[in-house]
């Protein structure tokens, strides 16, 4: 594959029936090199300015910007652009990638404590709990013997095949048994039951939030969730594989279309924004995502 360059901008605009009196904030909308990622330029922008703020690392090696508001305000505006360049290693033949069960046992025997360790995504979280009929319907991709790759890409089919995306059926809050019963939800949705299916199976699944090219390339397909923030997962896949990562929601590997921006055990971990404000009335959210692919000679300069 060749790497890509891209232009992100993001708006996430919040509306309030009424001023906000006070207000603070936790945003995960910072892009973070990563293997496969590099961070060119970036920039964000908040309306109105915070009367404090403090940026840091996360555990699991998330950017994250805690702000706060003293002042009343009718509206919180974040407008984030970011130029990075993409290039995501090809997945191993997935006849080459060991057992399901090898790997099951590495994980149970890993005692690495560092963010990047198997161990802390093995267990229930709080969005994924382990739920018996997940558990079984995961299962029956992953026969004795079965090259652990094989059995993910089966699985990720079956979700994509099974499972209607339609926006509006569940919301952030929704549990991975809803999505399920349902067999209907949007990218958070099946890659939850995904991540929930191989937890109850021994194996760490990892959630990961991000974005996708919002403009294919002339013939390709637009992929699904290209219009806002999307999710998909990653399986530890033992010592010499690493983490893959796989998208449900498109039946396909994460690769050069997909640019990730957090990652951590469900969509609590990595929320783009989340807080505490003191008003009252209803509030309202619209956000906005672009991807464009650059052109190899367009500069790569940030906005004045």
């Amino acid at each position: 594959m060749v790497a890509m360059r891209y232009d992100i901008s993001q708006k996430t605009h919040y509306e309030y029936a009424n001023n906000v009196a006070l207000s603070s904030q936790l945003v995960r909308l910072s892009l973070v090199d990563r293997p496969g990622l590099s961070v060119i330029s970036q920039s964000i922008d908040v309306d109105p300015t915070p009367t404090t703020q403090r940026a840091f690392l996360d555990f699991f090696g998330n950017e994250n910007l805690w702000l706060s508001f003293l002042e009343p305000h009718g509206a919180l505006i974040i407008d984030t652009h970011a130029v990075v360049e993409r290039d995501a290693p090809p997945p191993p033949d997935p006849k080459d990638t060991p057992a399901w069960e090898e790997v099951r046992a590495a994980c149970a025997e890993n005692l690495d404590p560092g963010p990047d360790s198997p161990a802390h995504f093995l267990f229930p979280s709080r969005r994924v709990s382990l739920d018996p009929q997940i558990t079984a319907y995961a299962a029956r991709s992953f026969k004795a013997d079965r090259p652990i790759l094989e059995a993910l890409t089966e699985l990720s089919n079956r979700i994509y095949t099974g499972f209607d995306y339609a926006p509006g059926v569940t919301d952030v809050a929704s549990d991975p048994r809803e999505a399920f019963d349902l067999r209907k939800g949007v990218c958070q949705d099946f890659a939850h039951v995904m991540i929930a299916g191989l937890r109850g199976l021994g194996l760490a699944a990892a959630y990961i939030s991000g974005y996708l090219r919002t403009r294919p390339p002339p013939g390709k397909k637009r992929l699904q969730g290209a219009d806002a923030m999307h999710a998909w997962v990653a399986v530890w896949c033992g010592d010499e594989h690493g983490w893959i990562e796989i998208d449900p929601t498109n039946a396909r590997y994460a690769g050069n279309d997909h640019i990730p921006l957090a990652w951590g055990r469900d969509y609590v971990d990595v929320a783009p924004v989340k807080g505490v404000i003191r008003v009252s009335g209803a509030h309202t959210l619209k956000a906005t995502v672009d991807v464009v692919e650059l052109e190899p000679k367009q500069p790569l300069v940030m906005p004045a």
